[in-house]
């Protein structure tokens, strides 16, 4: 203990001493430079918060986008031209991701409503590289400028009809041009905000006179460094003879051109006030302090055991797995390091911890490709954590040819039973099994027959095409593929899709006539109920299968008479 009193003791006396004589020359010497440093912390927070806004934007497009171009009922409204059921259905999830608008394209690019303006449709968005990522089938996310709007953040996602083809388009999209947007991001900020469309003003919170200066140009010094080279600015700016400490961005379309920019910029005078207010509080705050101190310091001497007993009996309750310990030391020294090392420590295990647990919970739930983050981790811990993912990803794909595995799809398939029983939508299974493989083996080799199933694997999943299908390894040379929302016609085409697939992938077989690897396909197709159970679903697959091997093998049979 007698350490730790000489390094309280000793350090707060010279301090105290000091304070007395120096506080009011420091103030004085150090307001310029506290002002700089101030201003410039301004606005490197400005800046990482504007870029983090507008990242945040993107992914809420994303997700908003996407989540409704796979939304059932969204696509069926689409669909049928529903515009009541289309704005209803759209508007939860404005809300819910802060979406500005939707637009919904047809299969050529054509608009054919728009959230934001429904009076406004026919016209093409094939100008836009997003919508025409979407009508190939991609989803990506851009700042453009648009038909309607000028400046925005959107996402195009693809939408799908039951046969698996593409029938249009979803557009999210986040506005920066109008006035609204603007006054928003000064109350995030708190800073005057303004965007540019080109070296044009089209949106701002400053005024000039009571008037807003919307329609008038940036410098064009400014406009040469943000828009023509392409680099941000941060420094002291006059507009109409007010100084702000500012920051320009320019922000990038699809092909990497500067096309618009936004502004944040606060007035010198609200900060040169702001110093000046926090310097009288620091003053009084110091003073009092300074008498305060002087009692602090011997409770502070008496209490410095306190934390270390705490530390002690915090390392213990870490020690005995107990990773939600709250290492509550604040202290500066060598104690405080040590406990907020150790909090760090327990963070990262216990983060660790839950961020395993999430990852099986999505695999039990068939979602095999969610993966845990082991960027986020350093050193030993980020090997941890890959070992981990590996782990995971062994249990839950087929080792030989990287598709989901047995488990995977009996997870899956609970998952997706539930939803149509919920939704009261059809539900389609096919059981796929490649025609006399054991003779293939007997006459090629295992190690060969291993490249074909390889090959045959990757021939289904390249056959189906929807983010919601579902293609797995049955066992030994057989496959299962499950198809949400899809009838007997559609499951029979995407069926005899892959028959088709794997003979044209021309895998030599043991028949002496030369013939290829082929498949023989079963399939169920059901609207489950309460009174419907899996196994009866499953069975109807297999016997179909049965009765393809019986008829001749290479061919596709619908189980039962049902015809959904």
């Amino acid at each position: 203990m007698k350490s730790f009193r000489y390094k309280i003791i000793i350090p707060t006396v010279i301090v105290l001493v000091a304070l007395v004589f120096v506080l009011n020359f420091f103030l004085s010497v150090r307001f310029s430079a506290l002002s700089e440093t101030l201003v410039h912390e301004k606005l490197v927070s400005n800046s990482n918060s504007l870029k983090f806004y507008l990242e945040d934007s993107k992914a809420n497009t994303k997700v908003a986008a996407t989540s409704m171009a796979h939304n059932p009922e969204a696509v069926k409204a689409i669909a049928e031209r529903d515009t009541a059921e289309i704005l209803r259905l759209f508007s939860s999830v404005k809300d819910l991701y802060r979406i500005s608008y939707f637009t919904i394209c047809d299969d050529t690019g054509t608009v054919l409503m728009r959230t934001h303006e429904p009076g406004i449709t026919g016209d093409s968005l094939l100008e836009q590289q997003n919508a025409r990522d979407a009508l190939a089938g991609k989803v990506s996310t851009y700042i453009e400028p648009g038909t309607v709007t000028r400046v925005s953040v959107r996402t195009g996602a693809p939408v799908y009809g039951p046969d698996g083809s593409i029938t249009g388009t979803i557009t999210a999209g986040v506005r920066l041009d109008s006035d609204d947007e603007v006054e928003k991001l000064k109350e995030l900020f708190n800073t005057e905000v303004t965007v540019f469309f080109g070296n044009i003003r089209i949106a701002t919170t400053i005024t000039r006179d009571g008037e807003s200066i919307v329609g008038t140009k940036l410098n064009p010094d400014l406009a040469k460094i943000v828009l023509e080279n392409k680099q941000e600015y941060s420094g002291d700016v006059n507009i109409y003879s007010v100084k702000y400490t500012a920051f320009y961005m320019p922000l990038l379309d699809s092909g990497d051109e500067a096309f618009a920019a936004i502004f944040l910029g606060i007035p010198e005078a609200e900060i040169i006030a702001a110093i000046k207010k926090s310097s009288r509080d620091g003053t009084l705050l110091g003073l009092s302090g300074l008498a305060a101190s002087i009692i602090l310091l011997f409770v502070i001497i008496t209490s410095i055991s306190q934390p270390i007993v705490k530390l002690s009996d915090d390392m213990d309750q870490i020690a005995n797995g107990d990773l939600c310990v709250n290492i509550n030391v604040k202290s500066n020294d060598e104690v405080g390091h040590l406990g907020r090392s150790l909090q760090k420590v327990a963070d990262i295990l216990h983060k660790l911890l839950d961020d395993i647990n999430v990852m099986i919970a999505e695999h039990e739930k068939g979602n095999i490709d969610y993966s845990l983050d082991t960027d986020k981790f350093l050193g030993d811990y980020k090997v941890l954590a890959g070992s981990v993912v590996e782990l995971a990803s062994l249990g839950m794909r087929d080792q030989l040819t990287g598709i989901p595995n047995r488990r995977s799809f009996d997870n899956r398939l609970k998952q997706e039973w539930n939803r149509a029983v919920r939704d009261k939508k059809s539900l389609s299974v096919m059981i796929l099994d490649v025609d006399k493989f054991k003779n293939y083996n007997d006459t090629f080799g295992h190690q060969q027959g291993d490249v074909a199933l390889k090959t045959v694997a990757r021939t289904i999943k390249n056959s189906v095409k929807r983010l919601i299908d579902f293609a797995a390894r049955w066992g030994g040379e057989e496959f299962t593929v499950l198809l949400p929302s899809t009838n007997s016609e559609g499951a029979r085409r995407v069926a005899e899709k892959i028959r088709k697939a794997v003979e044209d992938a021309k895998i030599a077989c043991d028949d002496p006539k030369g013939e290829k690897i082929t498949v023989s396909v079963g399939i169920s197709v059901l609207i489950p109920s309460q009174d419907s159970s899996i196994e009866s679903f499953i069975s109807t697959a297999d016997a179909a299968l049965y009765k393809a091997k019986e008829t001749g093998r290479n061919r596709v049979v619908m189980g039962g008479e049902a015809d959904i």
